[in-house]
């Protein structure tokens, strides 16, 4: 990835090593850096036969986006980091944008957190990937280079970049209240987005304010 900023990079590369720690580290760490449900704790058996207690931790709210459950879970990350995350760092910069990501992610980890304790208190399962951070990356891209055009699956024709986001925000809102797609975390994926819009707003009125 020689062309490939600082920041994409490092977090392309995190995320492969750290699946590859999960295919042989069994569930340890979804059971210590997934995100869970505030609230009481549950007693979990891992793979080895340990058991051991599990809930939320302040650290979940970064480490999750750093798990995924599979293959297809990390490539659709990890592909869409690499796709969209590059020119979005370009832009911001490498301070700017990790500070971005992270915001979307713990942006997405909140509303996720909201949408169990609210709305589904008796569920207790653990939320993880990088998906948060990827649709504020999405939205982010959108935003900055509003004149791109993107070709998308199902529809393999070119759409300008804010109407594909603004439907693909649409689709997981529509998902999220249907609960179609029962153990994807919509919530979360429009938590990240809406983190991620809101940090580039104050930025954007500070920018403003110094040209004054």
């Amino acid at each position: 990835m020689p062309h490939m900023p600082p920041i994409t990079r490092a977090l392309l590369i995190a995320n492969v090593l750290i699946f590859l720690m999960q295919q042989f580290g069994g569930d340890y760490l979804l059971a210590h850096y997934a995100l869970w449900p505030i609230g009481q704790s549950h007693w979990e058996r891992l793979d080895n036969g340990t058991v051991v207690n599990v809930g939320f931790s302040v650290w979940e709210l970064l480490t999750y986006a750093f798990l995924h459950g599979s293959y297809a879970h990390i490539l659709f990350n990890m592909f869409a980091l690499w796709m969209f995350g590059a020119p979005v760092e370009s832009a911001l910069g490498a301070r700017r944008y990790g500070l971005y990501y992270i915001v979307c992610v713990v942006g997405a980890a909140v509303a996720q957190l909201a949408v169990i304790h609210y709305l589904k208190p008796h569920d207790f399962y653990p939320t993880l990937g990088a998906s948060g951070g990827v649709f504020g990356i999405l939205l982010a891209f959108a935003m900055i280079y509003p004149s791109a055009r993107i070709v998308a699956f199902p529809i393999f024709v070119p759409l300008p970049a804010p109407i594909l986001v603004i439907g693909y925000m649409f689709v997981e809102l529509v998902l999220g209240i249907t609960g179609t797609q029962e153990g994807v975390a919509h919530f979360a994926h429009l938590g990240g987005a809406a983190a991620g819009f809101v940090l580039l707003r104050i930025w954007r009125a500070q920018a403003m304010n110094r040209r004054d």
